[in-house]
């Protein structure tokens, strides 16, 4: 049980430490476009993207796939860029019908499985340098990607009250909210595909 809790909060400080914001940002631009009310939609979002990263994150720790740290992480910023077009663009279509709306939703689901599979091999980065002469990677890999859930699970619901807050107790309309918050994380993850680019 100790193995467990040791490496479960490896998981969680891992995408809670701001020295790797580049995990926060995704899962902030991925949760901003629901509300509170729209809690199944952002379960089935939060489950695409556990899936995707879960796959890889076992693949490229047993090492049957890798690619060179460098390139996921430009990809990493790649996939915050552009689920943040995804939620601006969701801006002009408030005023349209509903089904245009849930072809977005659906847009993001697609996404949010095929980043997690981009993001998954980026935690695995972390994981395979902890392990080190490790008899067993089972227990170390499954309570790593508990703990990566449960940190995630802390961001999404922090963004929730976040987005209540400024919904009802100020006169910022929900759509402003998500136009303001993915137009500032695109331009953080902008900055940061330039300098990851720079450094290849």
């Amino acid at each position: 049980m100790d193995e467990f809790w040791l490496w479960f909060s490896a998981g969680t400080e891992h995408i809670l430490d701001w020295n790797g914001y580049d995990h926060i940002l995704y899962v902030i631009a991925l949760c901003v476009l629901f509300s509170v009310n729209q809690w199944k939609n952002l379960l089935i979002l939060v489950t695409a993207f556990t899936i995707g990263h879960s796959l890889t994150l076992a693949i490229s720790t047993f090492n049957i796939f890798t690619i060179k740290q460098n390139y996921i992480e430009v990809l990493i910023s790649l996939t915050i860029i552009l689920t943040c077009l995804v939620n601006i663009r969701y801006r002009f279509l408030v005023s349209s019908p509903r089904d245009k709306k849930n072809n977005n939703y659906r847009l993001n689901y697609a996404l949010a499985l095929s980043f997690g599979l981009i993001h998954g091999m980026g935690f695995s980065y972390l994981l395979k340098s902890m392990l080190g002469k490790e008899n067993s990677i089972i227990i170390p890999l499954f309570s790593f990607n508990i703990g990566l859930e449960f940190g995630q699970l802390i961001i999404v619901f922090s963004m929730l009250l976040i987005s209540v807050f400024l919904v009802r107790f100020t006169r910022i309309k929900k759509h402003d909210v998500i136009f303001f918050i993915s137009s500032a994380v695109f331009g953080i993850a902008f900055l940061l595909l330039i300098q990851r680019l720079n450094d290849l």
